[in-house]
């Protein structure tokens, strides 16, 4: 029968003890020193997704599709063609719209020279009138002497009143055309601009038919069908620039206190592992929890309530040189972690922006074409109608 193992000394122990006790204690130090140099100035979440702007390309005008230009997943430039439409009627239109602007400027043009015409038939009358009235007081002199038959003097004050007659028909239809033109510039004249109006819709519809990109970026969504009929508003397609893309990070209630704008962060996504760390700024704290803006709100007035923690989505801007490097996509997982060493920023946004985050210039040319196409065919109709004239 063995013999039982006799307990090890006190003396044995002791050492191990407290070799056990100054590891425990170094651990604690270097977690508790941790915590005071890094630890408590960091926020984390992993509640965070990618967004960003999802264009939507809608029917400006109607028609029938006859070619769509790009397919789901395909890369467009800004102001590239996504969807044509049949352009017949609206062609014709603009040529319609076109001969009307021609012949209201041609009719403008023929005011003026009417009107100047006008001043020369009373410059005309006034003269043959002075002459006539020359005559009449001869006659009424020679008539009163008995050297001349009373009727030539009758005659001569009827011949009198005729051409004063004559120009006071001339003055009022003068008067008339004066009131037409309002010694305004043919180009100016009220027909004329709605004959402009009316060639600036027309040229609209036309350029409608053809759907550019308002922005570069990739399809998505693609909606639309070739031969489909199509009126203002449908929606044809989506556009996702992929370099204006930002993360919506969900952080804790009780994560605010030290959030501030501008602090710097670091993100990685699940897309590539932790071995690519984003970085990026907080741009704004959303005004109010996912509850509040939610279609139907929280009832909290109730006999029933459990407080629950709420979350707040923070904007962080991405590096865009990290973007087009490692491109993200729409609604992708990020994990997050803001460095809130500097707590002196602000966190609200005290001025507005000084420029328009987003804009687009590719409608902006279609008003330079209208009114080049305009002044052209002004200026060609005033120069024929003024050599027709002459």
């Amino acid at each position: 029968m063995s013999e039982p193992l006799a307990p090890s000394s006190p003396s044995k122990r002791k050492p191990l003890l407290l070799v056990l006790l100054m590891i425990f204690l170094l651990t604690g130090a270097g977690f508790a020193w941790r915590w005071l140099a890094v630890g408590q100035y960091r926020e984390s979440t992993d509640d965070a997704y990618v967004s960003g702007n999802v264009v939507q390309i809608t029917a400006r005008g109607e028609g029938t599709v006859t070619t769509i230009h790009a397919d789901e997943m395909d890369p467009v430039r800004q102001g590239q063609p996504l969807v044509s439409l049949a352009d017949a009627d609206a062609r014709a239109a603009l040529d319609q719209a076109t001969a009307e602007l021609a012949g209201a400027v041609r009719q403008a043009v023929q005011l003026l020279a009417q009107a100047k015409q006008q001043r020369a038939v009373i410059a005309l009358r006034e003269k043959e009138l002075a002459l006539v009235r020359d005559a009449e007081r001869r006659r009424e002199a020679l008539a009163s002497q008995k050297l001349a038959p009373e009727e030539q003097a009758q005659q001569a004050r009827i011949s009198a009143d005729i051409a004063a007659a004559n120009l006071e028909v001339a003055r009022r239809e003068l008067t008339t055309t004066e009131a037409l033109i309002q010694q305004t510039p043919s180009a100016r004249q009220p027909a004329v601009l709605r004959a402009k109006a009316h060639l600036r819709a027309a040229y609209l519809d036309w350029a409608r038919t053809q759907i550019p990109a308002p922005v570069a970026g990739y399809v998505a969504k693609r909606a639309v069908q070739l031969g489909q009929r199509v009126k203002p508003g449908d929606v044809l397609m989506a556009v996702v620039p992929l370099e204006q893309l930002w993360v919506d990070a969900n952080f804790k209630e009780d994560q605010l206190a030290h959030l501030r704008l501008g602090q710097p962060v670091k993100l990685t996504a699940d897309l590539y592992g932790n071995d690519m760390v984003f970085h990026g700024k907080i741009q704004g704290i959303a005004m109010g929890t996912g509850a509040a803006f939610a279609l139907l709100p929280a009832q909290n007035a109730s006999g029933n309530w459990i407080k629950i923690v709420q979350r707040v989505p923070v904007r962080i801007a991405l590096d865009r040189n990290e973007l087009a490097q490692h491109p993200l996509r729409l609604g992708l997982s990020m994990r997050v972690e803001a460095d809130t060493h500097e707590r002196g920023g602000a966190v609200l946004a005290a001025v507005p922006p000084a420029q328009a985050p987003f804009a687009t210039s590719v409608y902006e040319p279609a008003d330079q074409l209208i009114d080049k196409l305009s002044d052209e065919i002004v200026r060609a109709n005033s120069a024929v109608a003024t050599e027709t004239a002459q």
